[in-house]
């Protein structure tokens, strides 16, 4: 049972074989993938924490930084509306608009410049103390020729280069012009710096300013550099940097900080001032620079923090030391790319296993400004670094899918076009075992259909091709055995008719002739109606009696001579030797042996027959002197159709003869064989003995 079994699991051995093979490959895949994503995955929760406090540090650094202290100082400024400008409160707590170098300073270390085209810019802003007074500062810069000042004691100011603001605050305008003015000896001339001054009037709409004074608060001053911008050919009307700062005084701000012993500064309502600021060229009604421009950029706002936060990352400033202080931003980091996620894969990530015990999600750093501190509280989401990684994975997904796909088409297409047919043929071939014939075996191992122009089918080819030769053998075969059937039943049938009359000539038992003519009968009877010889003498019977074997081997050496055999010599014994078995088929294997003995032995030696028995069996041996049996033919010789002679069946000798010995000594329950000797071949009869 064991075996059987082991020999139907070794039929799916192959394709075992070949679907474990594909399974591993996919479950390799499939691993290292997995494998790949998991170790991405720590080092992105690794990267991330590093990332976090990176983003934390220069976000504290930027926010310590002046332009950060701006921005933090002004968290409502900003927004899509940059123009009309509004003031900023600086970190500093005046500007000292006499000194070019420190305003200039000042302005670039807080980056409230609004820029615009031409290298323009503008920065408007609030000093951070407010006894410096309630001073609105401009400051920046244009491009220009040479500056025409205004020569004083002129009725109008319009033939001179001039600037015009217009601030507006709690529904009051306040409007100057300030013309450019020579300062002591100086003079405009082209490859010349130039310094004067600004000189503020308020501005009054006939534009006649013969009998008006200047605001004594109102100070400004403007440089010209003498070089010309970079990038422009020296010339002597070439445009050059212009840089100015303004102080305008505000009389409602002054009022409301001298009215209160502890004033509010800035401003409440800072964000709600509006200041436009024009340059006009000598006699032009159109501004050659407008702060209004629609192109105006704005500087740097706490919004832009927002590009350093990554997604889900929360910031939050407030004033510090005290909770329920209102937010002054609170900012949530967005999606930097559109690509597309696979929840698919983004579910697969969140579950793989890392290491995030000492993972921060959340970090403070406080920053300390002219007005106070201020509270940074960075809040980080470990969502992002999966978020992250399942972008990334999401484009480079298709490489391990086709991976997959190219193995699974690889096994769909050997399961298909290889195992299945050798499914199939296992199965047949299984079948052909359980045939009852081979006719039915080979019906069922039909491979028609597996043909084929590969490897498998050229082999169902072959076999198809076989199994029709097979066929037409066995129908060859089948026809000649018809007709040697019919042959036989022929011979037999005309064979038959004149020996019975024979018999009946020699119907005395002392005849001699009788004996023969039995024989003769008895072949007839063995042969007549089989398909054919050997078929005939396996299929006989034989009716075993009691034979004294040593009368018997005397009468076979004493009527040799008659069946044409000479100088058989058989001493016999003194008394009977009784053996089970069939006179007429024992005297037949006698024969055979004598002819095959006689045919071979050495002219005129004789040939011996000796009888020696035990209590059990009878032996007797037959010697002849001559060639010896070539060793691998001493079992051979007993088959039926085996001869040494070429074309034996042409002259009568069909290789039968010691095929029937061995068929009537078996079904006599006795044995022959052969073997060499000295001097030639013994053959020896192995009998059973009878009770006497």
């Amino acid at each position: 049972m064991a075996r059987r079994v082991l020999a139907w699991l070794s039929s799916f051995r192959l394709r075992t074989l070949f679907r474990a093979v594909f399974l591993l490959l996919l479950g390799a895949t499939l691993a290292l993938a997995l494998t790949v994503l998991r170790e991405e995955k720590q080092q992105s929760f690794d990267n991330y924490q590093d990332g976090f406090a990176k983003t934390r540090d220069q976000i504290a650094a930027r926010l310590r930084h002046p332009t950060g202290q701006l921005a933090l100082l002004n968290p409502q400024s900003g927004g899509d509306q940059i123009t009309p400008l509004r003031p900023l409160l600086l970190p500093y707590a005046a500007l000292d608009v006499d000194e070019q170098n420190k305003v200039r300073n000042a302005i670039d270390m807080a980056g409230c410049a609004v820029q615009y085209p031409d290298d323009a810019s503008l920065c408007v802003a609030v000093g951070s103390n407010p006894w410096a007074g309630a001073f609105v500062y401009a400051a920046g810069r244009f491009a220009a020729p040479v500056l025409v000042p205004h020569e004083r004691g002129d009725r109008y100011l319009t033939g001179a280069h001039r600037l015009r603001i217009q601030l507006s605050l709690r529904g009051q305008d306040y409007r100057w012009v300030a013309p450019v003015e020579l300062e002591g000896d100086g003079s405009a001339q082209p490859g010349k710096a130039f310094r004067g001054r600004l000189t503020g009037f308020t501005e009054i709409p006939d534009g006649d300013y013969v009998f008006t004074r200047p605001q004594r608060e109102f100070r400004g001053w403007i440089w010209q550099s003498a070089a010309c911008l970079p990038g422009r050919e020296p010339a002597p009307d070439c445009a050059r940097e212009a840089f100015y700062a303004i102080r305008l005084p505000v009389e409602l701000l002054r009022e409301e900080l001298l009215g209160k012993r502890r004033p509010i500064w800035p401003p409440a309502d800072l964000n709600d001032i509006r200041v436009q600021l024009q340059v006009f060229a000598p006699q032009a009604d159109t501004p050659m620079f407008d702060s209004n421009s629609a192109e105006a950029r704005a500087p740097f706002l706490l919004a832009d923090l927002q590009s350093l936060l990554l997604p889900g990352e929360t910031l939050s400033i407030r004033k510090a030391g005290d909770d329920k202080a209102p937010e002054l931003l609170h900012m949530l980091g967005q999606e930097a790319s559109d690509e597309p996620i696979s929840p698919l894969l983004l579910g697969l990530i969140r579950r793989l296993p890392v290491d995030s015990s000492a993972f921060p999600l959340q970090t403070r750093e406080e920053i300390s400004t002219p007005v106070g501190r201020f509270e940074l509280v960075l809040t980080g989401d470990a969502r992002s670094a999966n978020r992250i990684l399942a972008r990334a994975v999401t484009r480079v997904a298709w490489f391990v899918g086709a991976m997959l796909g190219a193995i699974f088409l690889a096994w769909l297409t050997i399961e298909l076009g290889i195992i299945r047919r050798i499914a199939v043929l296992t199965r047949r071939a299984r079948a052909v075992q359980k045939a009852s014939s081979a006719e039915q075996g080979l019906e069922q191992l039909n491979v028609a259909d597996l043909r084929g122009g590969d490897e498998l089918g050229i082999l169902a080819t072959c076999l198809h091709e076989l199994q029709r030769r097979v066929r037409e053998d066995m129908l060859r075969e089948q026809i000649r055995t018809g007709q040697e059937k019919d042959m036989w039943h022929a011979v037999g049938h005309e064979i038959m008719s004149p020996l019975q009359s024979l018999l009946a000539l020699h119907a005395s038992p002392d005849d001699p002739d009788q004996r023969y003519l039995a024989r003769m009968q008895q072949a007839i009877r063995v042969l007549y109606g089989s398909a054919s010889p050997s078929e005939a003498f396996e299929l006989s019977t034989v009716q075993a009696g009691r034979v004294d074997l040593n009368a018997f081997l005397a009468a076979i050496a004493s009527n040799a001579p008659s069946a044409g055999i000479r100088d058989v010599h058989f001493t016999p014994g003194d008394k009977p030797l009784w053996v089970r078995a069939d006179e007429y088929p024992l005297e037949d294997v006698v024969t055979h042996i004598l002819r095959n003995a006689d045919r071979y032995r050495s002219p005129g030696s004789p040939i011996r027959l000796a009888l020696a028995a035990d209590e059990n069996a009878a032996r007797v041996t037959l010697h002849n002197t001559g060639p010896q049996i070539a060793a691998d033919m001493l079992d051979k010789i007993f088959e039926y159709g085996v001869s040494d002679q070429a074309e034996a069946g042409a002259a009568g000798n069909r290789g039968q003869g010691l095929f029937v010995a061995r068929t009537y000594m078996a079904k006599m329950g006795g044995t022959v064989s052969a073997r060499n000797v000295a001097d030639g071949v013994e053959f020896e009869l192995l009998l059973r003995r009878a009770s006497a």
